[in-house]
């Protein structure tokens, strides 16, 4: 039996909570944040705190809190001999300073209320030491049937990506949607091409899974676009990602 200590009072914290509490052999010993409002949520998991000078001791303590804040919050864990991992995709290892340090990351967009499945979401872990890492490893197998050990190096250029196919594709969807709305047209019109697309590269590689004008070399529909678009913004994307697309098929035009 895994007991374990959450900090972090955010979707991260909330959706790893729902998961462990229904895990096989781990136990929630505590959940401590600043929050009280937030803390209220966890009320019905484990045991919920404000007073980080009265945290309980456990196996692990996986830190789920803004990059940032990271360091701040791991002083309080100078003193406990559990292992201390953040979740975090961007963040080293060792910006931990205890020893018995590592990383639990979940690979995934987090959103309060959205439900997921956490035995498709791929868990990256690192530990300073070798038994910390299969413990950690088998905290994440009770949660999830994709398990990687996945260095600091690796993680944060893995991280970056997630940027590029999640967060930078839902700002992507905003603005299609605006443009949509601008004509009087709902965005549903658009989801089963979104989700044609994203199906797409489960089975094929994105370069082989590309189409649309820039991939065709079509000049004449590309300033048409352009011809239609106002917000400057717009118009430098459109010209960005299709300068960026022509260049890697350019070969073949």
């Amino acid at each position: 039996m895994l007991s374990i200590v959450i900090l972090g009072t955010g979707n991260i914290a909330k959706h790893l909570v729902g998961a462990l509490s229904k895990a096989k052999e781990v136990r929630l010993a505590q959940v401590v944040g600043r929050n009280q409002e937030q803390l209220l949520w966890f009320s019905g998991f484990a045991p919920i705190s404000t007073d980080f000078g009265a945290i309980m001791d456990a196996d692990v303590y996986l830190i789920a809190v803004k990059d940032d804040a990271i360091v701040e919050v791991s002083k309080h864990l100078s003193d406990k001999k559990g292992i201390v991992a953040h979740t975090s995709g961007a963040a080293e290892m060792d910006s931990l300073p205890m020893e018995n340090r590592g990383v639990f990351y979940p690979l995934q967009s987090f959103t309060e209320g959205r439900p997921l499945d956490f035995k498709s979401i791929p868990f990256c872990i690192e530990a300073h030491r070798k038994q910390s890492a299969e413990i950690l490893k088998a905290l994440a197998s009770r949660l999830s049937d994709n398990v990687y050990d996945i260095d600091s190096q690796q993680r944060k250029k893995l991280h970056l990506a997630a940027m590029f196919v999640s967060n930078f594709s839902n700002y992507l969807y905003g603005v299609g949607e605006k443009l949509c709305l601008e004509e009087g047209l709902p965005f549903d019109l658009l989801k089963p091409l979104i989700r044609e697309t994203a199906e797409k590269v489960q089975v094929m590689p994105p370069k082989e899974a590309q189409t649309g004008p820039a991939r065709r070399g079509d000049q004449k529909t590309m300033q048409a676009h352009l011809s239609l678009l106002k917000d400057e913004k717009q118009i430098e994307l459109y010209k960005l990602f299709s300068e960026a697309i022509k260049k890697v098929y350019e070969e073949k035009l």
